[in-house]
């Protein structure tokens, strides 16, 4: 029959604790002092510690001989490499935070510079000025590609409404924006649509369409009404009215594509890639729409081009 011991009491546990302190070298010189003048009245836990302390001794007299040896060339090699990798690491996330500074500090820049546009970016335009202002059209295609950048790298949720909702989010978002909107079918340039989702503007409410191809490549319709100076600047005589906005002729400055329209709510198509991502963008009765996507130029003109007729 096995012998049943009682469980230690709480004063037991706590000289145990002392003792294996004792043992250790943990204990401050005045508490060890005192444990020692205590061990003398109790000759069991003295005789505990002195197992203890013999144990101690044997075990690191059993590889005595292994702590004179050098260090294996294999181990020394294996803990080298940890540390360069450990020193690697710590510098690439000091440059990751020096690039997100950078990129913070130049998004910061860039939207900023809308606002007190110079003469040399004015220039950008063209010599005949459009109908609508430049700075308002230059923040809206900023917007557009802000949130592009924002949104598209999304996985989970990278619409509010989507596209099985099709007719509640157009009725939703033609509502917000105070205007009948429909969404462009882009499905003969390979674009699905994946949804849609309310974003503020400067001046009201602004929506953004998202498309994706069979490839995952993402391309967004950003729209809300323009906000501005939408009086025609002296404008000249350009001979027939153009059927919508049109691209610049081939000798137009790659980053300007001034054509002033007769409508005083109307811009000419513009292209942009000085954001985040590439758009084109224009005005239509006083309502500014921007088609972005990491896509070339003249690809992006198409897609902007069958927006802008199912408008």
């Amino acid at each position: 029959m096995e012998t049943q011991h009682a469980p230690p009491t709480p004063a037991q546990r706590l000289l145990e604790d002392r003792l294996h302190a004792r043992l250790d070298g943990q204990l401050p010189e005045a508490e060890r002092s005192a444990l020692d003048a205590e061990l003398q009245h109790h000759p069991e836990a003295q005789a505990t510690l002195t197992a203890w302390q013999s144990q101690r001794e044997a075990l690191r007299a059993l590889h005595a001989d292994v702590l004179d040896e050098p260090v294996p060339s294999a181990l020394r090699a294996t803990l080298e490499r940890a540390q360069r990798e450990h020193t690697q690491a710590r510098r690439r996330w000091r440059w990751t935070g020096w690039a997100a500074v950078w990129v913070m500090t130049f998004m910061a820049g860039w939207l900023a510079r809308s606002h007190t546009p110079t003469d040399a970016l004015l220039a950008r335009w063209g010599d005949t000025p459009d109908p609508v202002s430049p700075a308002p059209l230059q923040r809206f295609s900023q917007q557009a590609g802000v949130a592009y950048a924002v949104y598209s790298p999304e996985v989970k949720h990278p619409v509010e409404v989507d596209a099985s909702q099709q007719q509640h989010l157009v009725q939703w978002l033609s509502k917000r924006l105070g205007r009948p909107l429909t969404v462009p079918d882009l499905s003969s340039q390979g674009f699905a649509l994946v949804g849609g989702r309310l974003l503020p503007g400067e001046h009201g409410a602004r929506a953004q369409f998202m498309y994706q191809n069979p490839q995952g490549l993402r391309l967004t319709l950003y729209l809300g009404a323009i906000e501005g100076d939408t009086a025609p600047a002296s404008a000249p005589a350009q001979g027939p009215r153009a059927q919508g906005p049109t691209a610049p002729p081939a000798a137009a400055p790659p980053q300007a594509m001034p054509q002033a329209a007769p409508d005083a709510q109307e811009t000419a198509f513009r292209f942009s890639d000085q954001g985040p991502v590439p758009s084109f963008y224009w005005v239509d009765q006083g309502f500014g729409y921007a088609l972005s996507a990491p896509l070339s130029r003249q690809a992006l003109l198409s897609l902007a081009t069958l927006v802008y007729q199912q408008r």
